[in-house]
């Protein structure tokens, strides 16, 4: 069987995992924490439904998703408005340069839709294989590949790039210029 573990994973192994997962979805680190605890928290519940022989990791990331999207519905209803409140934007922006690349790029990917974002953070950061993200994500292998393929190109097109390999031509030379720019500054 393909989805099989090699070796014995606990839950709390998986807690870094769930918390890069849970960032995916959750903008505010506080909420993606209570996203992790709600998941363990029902992972352990219905510890007897997990199927052995099957990845514990998919099975929690499964609960994950499901529970966010549950307590998206609940928002919804409840407090509209919420990811634009005052209270999310940054009293001061950072200048120093990784840091503006950094907002960048974390821009880019939450202008994604859900479904692109999730298959890109599962995929591009988390290291899922292709066959693991369709399970969590409830759809076919091929559909994950379009996501993906779709999200990375949004992704470049938001940065104003045309390829991968220009914006880190591009990325390479700003920093070559800012270190040739901090020798002539020392003469």
């Amino acid at each position: 069987m393909a989805n099989q573990e090699t070796d014995d994973v606990s839950i709390v192994d998986l807690i870094p995992a769930l918390r890069a997962f849970a960032r995916t979805f959750c903008r505010v680190p506080d909420d993606a924490d209570d996203l992790v605890q709600e998941t363990l928290t029902k992972g352990l519940a219905n510890i007897d439904k997990f199927e052995p022989g099957t990845r514990m990791k998919s099975w929690l990331f499964t609960i994950m998703r499901n529970t966010y999207y549950t307590r998206i519905k609940a928002a919804d209803r409840e407090k509209p408005g919420l990811l634009d409140c005052a209270s999310l934007i940054p009293i001061s922006e950072a200048t120093q340069e990784w840091s503006v690349q950094s907002k960048e790029v974390s821009s880019a990917v939450q202008k994604l839709p859900e479904h692109q974002r999730e298959v890109l953070m599962l995929i591009g950061v988390l290291g899922v294989s292709y066959e693991e993200t369709a399970e969590i994500c409830g759809c076919a292998v091929g559909t994950v590949k379009s996501r993906l393929n779709r999200a990375r190109a949004s992704v470049l097109e938001h940065l104003g790039e045309s390829s991968l390999q220009t914006l880190v031509e591009r990325r390479n030379h700003l920093s070559e210029a800012q270190g040739n720019l901090a020798v002539d500054r020392r003469r």
